[in-house]
């Protein structure tokens, strides 16, 4: 798995066709989310995704759209978190998450970082230091959840991460708005 971190300007144009590729296979096909996928903050996101032979129709392992805020709402956001059907329930999930958390503390340091996710993701997020906000909601007819973490927050579970991995069983990931 090759892993890279890019802004929007970095990506190849097989790149980024590939990214678009893979969140509509699971978000529009495989989950029947009707919306524009393209809605405007992939040119100020950072993008990180995994990637295997990109020869293969399906390269895209795993992907995570890390959006910087505003001033009028300065948390970092986590969105459109992916992974391959192939690679469910393997520790991808994880690694996204670890490599996503690593990332924004580079790039924006002391920062805040929210997500929004299905009610039964709420575990798979805490064991990173994110903690329930608000929600229960509506969003494609599934109940959300929002969460935050401080960057200190999730650093500190970020050891316990590893160690939980090998019991998790995660069957989707789904798009966080």
């Amino acid at each position: 798995m090759n892993w890279k971190t890019l802004e929007f300007e970095q990506l190849t144009p097989r790149e980024l066709y590939l990214i678009m590729r893979a969140r509509s296979a699971v978000f529009v096909v495989e989950q029947a989310h009707v919306c524009l996928d393209a809605d405007g903050h992939d040119e100020t996101a950072l993008h990180l995704f995994a990637m295997q032979d990109i020869c293969l129709p399906m390269p895209v392992l795993a992907y995570a759209r890390l959006r910087p805020g505003d001033e009028e709402d300065p948390e970092v956001v986590i969105d459109k978190i992916l992974t391959s059907p192939a690679r469910r329930g393997d520790g991808t999930a994880e690694l996204l998450i670890e490599r996503a958390l690593s990332a924004i503390a580079e790039r924006w340091p002391g920062r805040l970082i929210r997500v929004t996710a299905p009610v039964g993701l709420r575990s798979f997020y805490e064991q990173f230091g994110f903690r329930k906000t608000e929600g229960p909601f509506l969003e494609h007819g599934v109940p959300f959840i929002g969460l935050s973490c401080s960057q200190r927050g999730s650093h500190a579970q970020s050891g316990n991460v590893r160690r939980l991995r090998s019991g998790l069983s995660i069957v989707k990931t789904y798009e966080l708005l």
